[in-house]
């Protein structure tokens, strides 16, 4: 190797980890494909307009969606994986993430490793196929809100709204039904002071929302499939 290429190499090398230690996004490139892979991570909390503390790992709707439109543009990139690994977060920057990736022209994958709760599971089920390790969790619970909230009639029409928009997303892109999805919200028997489910790995696939187990074999096997 020529000290021209040698260094090339090392300034590629360090260039990767910057972009993945600043927004956990890194390029699979194989020498055996003419494309290459997006490796998409949304992991801690989803944040939304307002900026969490410095002591959150978080996910930034801000990096994820410019990301999202030059993969889109972009001739080199042929397929997106996304790995999960999310305690939720905030549900206009979660949707707008899914919206995104399920309206790529590109294949994707998704791969939920930890877990992928609340509006993590829009995300999750955004793309063409998706996979769960075997204990992997996703909660699935009613939209929740902090601070103050007006009680009156127009606040809980406006709740509904947003749940209609969570569960109305979920339902058409996986294959569970939205009778069994908000029963699942709404099960208080599982989950201690809360109210929602808790599916881990298996069955997550048994309810219809995930397609199948893997890990990252399988996903990257699959999207590479999906890419040819």
């Amino acid at each position: 190797m020529s000290k021209d290429n040698h260094e090339n190499k090392i300034e590629l090398e360090k260039h990767q980890d910057e972009r993945v230690e600043k927004s956990g996004q890194l390029t699979l490139n194989n020498k055996k494909s003419d494309k290459s892979i997006h490796l998409l991570s949304i992991i801690g909390e989803i944040e939304g307009h307002e900026n969490l503390s410095g002591n959150s790992k978080t996910t930034k709707y801000e990096h994820i969606l410019p990301t999202l439109a030059a993969i889109e543009d972009s001739d080199d990139i042929g397929g997106v994986l996304v790995i999960l690994n999310t305690m939720g977060g905030d549900v206009e920057a979660g949707l707008a993430i899914a919206e995104m990736l399920t309206s790529l022209s590109k294949p994707t994958v998704s791969l939920v490793l930890g877990g992928s709760h609340s509006i993590g599971v829009p995300i999750a089920v955004s793309t063409d196929y998706s996979f769960i390790v075997p204990t992997g969790t996703m909660v699935i619970h009613p939209v929740r809100m902090n601070g103050m909230v007006i009680g009156v009639q127009q606040t809980f029409d406006y709740f509904k709204q947003i749940q209609n928009r969570i569960t109305g997303f979920v339902c058409s892109h996986c294959n569970i039904d939205m009778d069994e999805l908000e029963e699942l919200m709404m099960e208080t028997g599982i989950l201690t002071k809360d109210v929602g489910t808790i599916l881990v790995g298996r069955e997550a696939v048994d309810r219809g929302i995930i397609n199948e187990v893997g890990g990252i074999d399988m996903a990257i096997k699959k999207l590479r499939k999906l890419m040819k």
